[in-house]
């Protein structure tokens, strides 16, 4: 088969255990583009927080950012997809997250300075005080996130520790079920885990796709590689799904290859291995 697009989750697949880019992994990507194969990095993370990583690797693709919730370009920072929360479905999600603390708002408004809305933070678990103290320069504490921001809301999260949010996360389900998408993720860069609320229809294959078809890309020509339940979509649809070595079952388990892990360049072993051999 002939690829023409390389779809690649950040945390856990390009960058390794510590959190770094390694030149080997870099020179793999770098290589991919030589051959005129698209890259596109899909994260969980926030546009300005990815935005480092696709320069050190070169890309000027749109990256698709906050699990697909939104498409950004690269250079001017404009939203090119959005599928923002509902003010109904905001509500809901807001309620069921207050039973642990103070939940994180992330928001639309890159050219404002303005990623995340929370209120105050001795509420809120100290993973997450952790992330939030690191991340004060564009984060906006406000007395009351009852009424939905005048932004537009990407996704309602939480970051505490996997037992209480693997506790919670069935009654949110159960209360919000087809009306929201609901992830629990590790939390690769601090401690404890993640669950993140966002639009039923927002994931990562979704702005992939959306790209793809702007470039006449069928999903047969795309190689996607990823390592947890977000990346689940891509991996299923992609023409190549690849999970990483030390991804969790479920994607393993759904993957077509499992290569090796962050820790032994298993981005690069698929690389050469899949679109630098052929």
């Amino acid at each position: 088969m002939h690829y023409r697009l390389l779809a690649l989750d950040v945390d856990g697949t390009v960058l390794d255990p510590t959190g770094t880019l390694r030149p080997t992994v870099r020179q793999a990507v770098l290589a991919v583009q030589q051959r005129g194969i698209r890259v596109v990095l899909c994260t969980g993370r926030r546009f300005r927080t990815a935005l480092p990583i696709a320069y050190e690797l070169q890309l000027d693709s749109p990256l698709v950012v906050h699990n697909g919730a939104l498409v950004k370009h690269p250079t001017s920072g404009e939203t090119l997809l959005q599928t923002y929360m509902t003010p109904a479905v905001y509500q809901q999600a807001l309620s069921h997250l207050r039973q642990l603390g103070a939940p994180m708002v992330y928001v639309d408004a890159f050219h404002e300075q303005i990623d995340i809305l929370t209120e105050d933070m001795a509420r809120a678990h100290p993973f997450q005080r952790d992330y939030l103290q690191d991340n004060l320069q564009h984060c906006r504490i406000v007395a009351d996130i009852e009424t939905p921001p005048t932004y537009g809301v990407v996704m309602i999260s939480m970051m505490g520790d996997e037992v209480s949010l693997r506790t919670l996360r069935p009654q949110v389900q159960a209360s919000l079920g087809r009306h929201a998408r609901i992830n629990l993720l590790i939390n690769k860069n601090y401690q404890g885990h993640i669950l993140e609320i966002l639009h039923p229809t927002a994931s990562k294959w979704q702005g992939l796709q959306h790209l793809a078809a702007q470039q006449g890309i069928p999903a047969e020509a795309i190689v996607a590689v990823g390592d947890d339940e977000n990346d689940l979509d891509m991996l299923r649809h992609a023409g190549l799904g690849i999970a990483m070595g030390n991804a969790v079952d479920m994607v393993k388990a759904a993957a077509d290859h499992v290569t090796g892990s962050n820790a032994e360049d298993g981005l690069v072993q698929a690389i050469e291995c899949f679109l630098l051999r052929s």
